[in-house]
C-alpha cells in the first residue's frame, strides 16, 4: 500500500491537484471545493509533506512517481487530467513519464519541463544547507514571501501567512528530499511533446522561481498557455479567481 494522505470531493473525471514545494494539499481546499462541483478532484500530500510519510531524506522524482502510480491504482484513479503547481509539476512530469497515454491531460502551473541550470542546482545545494542547520520553520518563514511579487506583499498578507503556515506542515527529511530530487531533476520537454492529450502551462510575468523567459521557450510543447501579467509564483492565491476559470476550462474541454 502506497501511505499517500489525501482527499478529495466531488464525482466523476478525476482532477489530481498536486501542490508545490514548501505547500501541502491543503493549498488546494478553494479550488477542490470549485471544481468538485464538476469533477472528481484528489488532492495528495507528497512523501514528506503534511501527513504523508518518508523514510530518509533522499528521493527521486521518478520513485515518486511509482508511489503515485501506486496510489492512482488503489484508489481507483483511472486516467486523470492532473495539474502541479511548481514541484508538483515536475512530479506530474515524472508521472507522465511513468504512465504516458494513462493521464488524460497534464497542466503546470508556474513549473517547467527543463532541468536546473546550473546557478539553481547551486541554490538547491545552499537550500539543503540552511534547511539542514536552521530547521523547517525558519527556512519556510524565509522561503515563502518572495514567492509572492514585492509590490503585492502588504495587501497580501493574510494569504502569505496562511501558506507559512501551511508550509510548516512539512517535514525537514520531506523539503530535504524533494531539495535534492529537483537539483537532480531530468528534462522532460521531451516527454511532454510525444504526450498527444491536452497540455496547459500557466505562467506569471513576475515570477522568480520560473522566470517567464524560461516558460516563453517551452510554450510550443503546451496546447494551452497562459501568461499572467505582474503575478509571481502563486498565481492560485494572487489570482485566485482567473487561474481557477483557466484550470476548470482547461479540464473540461479535456474530457
Amino acid at each position: 500500500m502506497s501511505k499517500i494522505h489525501f482527499f478529495e470531493k466531488g464525482k466523476g473525471q478525476p482532477l489530481v491537484l498536486i501542490h508545490g514545494f514548501c505547500e501541502t494539499s491543503r493549498m488546494w481546499e478553494d479550488f477542490a471545493e470549485k471544481l468538485s462541483e464538476e469533477f472528481r478532484v484528489i488532492c495528495p500530500d507528497l512523501p514528506g509533506i503534511g501527513g504523508s510519510p518518508i523514510s530518509g531524506d533522499q528521493v527521486a522524482l521518478e520513485e515518486v512517481a511509482v508511489i503515485l502510480e501506486e496510489w492512482l491504482d488503489e484508489n481507483q484513479i483511472m486516467n486523470p487530467i492532473v495539474i502541479g503547481h511548481s514541484l508538483g509539476g515536475y512530479v506530474a512530469l515524472a508521472l507522465l513519464e511513468q504512465i504516458g497515454n494513462r493521464m488524460k491531460a497534464i497542466g503546470l502551473f508556474h513549473s517547467t519541463a527543463f532541468a536546473d541550470d546550473l546557478e539553481k542546482k547551486e541554490m538547491r545545494n545552499r537550500t539543503i544547507v540552511f534547511l539542514k542547520k536552521n530547521g523547517v520553520e525558519k527556512f519556510v518563514t524565509s522561503f515563502v514571501p518572495p514567492l509572492f511579487p514585492e509590490n503585492r506583499r502588504d495587501e497580501l498578507s493574510s494569504e502569505i501567512a496562511a501558506a507559512i503556515e501551511d508550509g510548516k506542515r512539512s517535514s525537514l527529511d520531506g523539503l530535504v528530499a524533494f531539495t535534492g530530487a529537483m537539483r537532480y531533476r531530468k528534462d522532460r520537454l521531451e516527454v511532454l511533446t510525444h504526450f498527444s492529450g491536452p497540455k496547459l502551462l500557466i505562467a506569471g510575468t513576475e515570477d522568480g522561481a520560473v522566470k517567464i523567459a524560461s516558460s516563453r521557450a517551452q510554450k510550443h510543447a503546451f496546447t494551452q498557455y497562459h501568461e499572467l501579467e505582474g503575478v509571481g509564483h502563486m498565481g492560485m492565491i494572487e489570482k485566485k479567481q482567473e487561474t481557477l476559470e483557466l484550470v476548470r476550462k482547461f479540464a473540461l474541454e479535456a474530457l
